[in-house]
């Protein structure tokens, strides 16, 4: 028996059903759950961020969830400082820490203890924040930093990679007591799940969900550049049905499904499952190596 402590990762997909695998695991392992979404950690947006409810989280403890308000920036720094002080606390109290999430970059930087670079000095973030996006494009081209793991739709992300300037940080291996297992589900299965989802999101009151959180908070926080509620701005303001909102919706989901599996794909650590049940035996399988309590940690 290894009296180390045990980390268990899920990835996969949006909609893959990460989050129902998770809650069974944690429930057989005495596990608690720590949320690497980069949505998910606002509070007030629950729907539209497929946060899981607390009937949906089954009496198990969930962390990382409904941390800042939608006008206030959160760093994945600031995610991974949070997320290895929560994995120390749940270890100290001898249970299983889950992590779980379609964020890769967040679960990525706990695994693997992510050590980020630092800022070039040839940019500053005041200027970028000036420009627009074809100015941004420009910048992107002129240094080469255009690549398939950079979000080019995603302003922030563009300005934090030209702050960078290509700089890279160092990650360590993964360590011998984490596994990290991947879910994953064929395209049209995947793709009825999602179109599943927009509609329940619609029913449970999706748009009113978004009406309130732009009264509150405006549209120019990160927090609302989100898939779903860019497009029920459209509707708002009249630039669209609802039907049209809901296609574009589910369209959206699917790239974004897309460059969850290019970013997973790379990484040759993960244990891929089609069934979530043998995932799930697995999991359990893997806990039942160690021996440890809050003394050993």
């Amino acid at each position: 028996m290894n009296n180390e402590p045990p980390l268990i990762a899920i990835v996969g997909e949006t909609a893959s059903g990460k989050t129902s695998v998770a809650i069974k695991i944690a429930k057989m392992v005495d596990g608690e759950i720590l949320c690497a979404d980069s949505r998910t950690l606002y509070k007030k947006m629950d729907i539209g961020t497929a946060k899981p409810t607390i009937s949906e989280q089954e009496g198990v403890p969930h962390y990382l969830i409904d941390i800042v308000e939608p006008n206030e920036r959160f760093t994945v720094v600031q995610f991974q400082n949070l997320a290895q002080k929560y994995i120390a606390d749940i270890r100290k109290r001898g249970k299983v820490p889950i992590l779980v999430g379609g964020s890769g970059l967040y679960v990525d930087s706990v695994l693997y203890n992510f050590q980020f670079p630092k800022n070039s000095g040839t940019y500053s973030k005041d200027t970028l924040e000036q420009m627009n996006d074809v100015e941004l494009t420009s910048l992107l081209n002129k240094h080469s930093l255009q690549n398939e793991h950079l979000n080019t739709k995603n302003k922030r992300h563009v300005i934090n990679a030209l702050i960078r300037l290509g700089g890279s940080g160092s990650r360590s291996k993964l360590p011998s007591n984490a596994v990290v297992f991947g879910l994953k589900l064929n395209r049209e299965l995947l793709k009825k799940r999602i179109s599943d989802r927009v509609e329940s999101m619609f029913e449970d009151g999706f748009i009113d969900e978004v009406k309130h959180i732009a009264e509150v908070y405006g549209w120019d926080n990160e927090s609302m550049t989100g898939i779903g509620y860019r497009l029920a701005r459209s509707y708002l303001e009249g630039g669209a049905s609802i039907e049209e909102v809901k296609e574009s919706f589910v369209k959206r989901d699917l790239s974004l499904a897309k460059r969850q599996r290019t970013w997973f794909k790379r990484n040759s650590d993960i244990r891929w499952f089609d069934d979530p049940e043998d995932l799930i035996s697995k999991a359990v399988e893997f806990t039942a190596q160690f021996d440890y309590n809050k003394a050993n940690v």
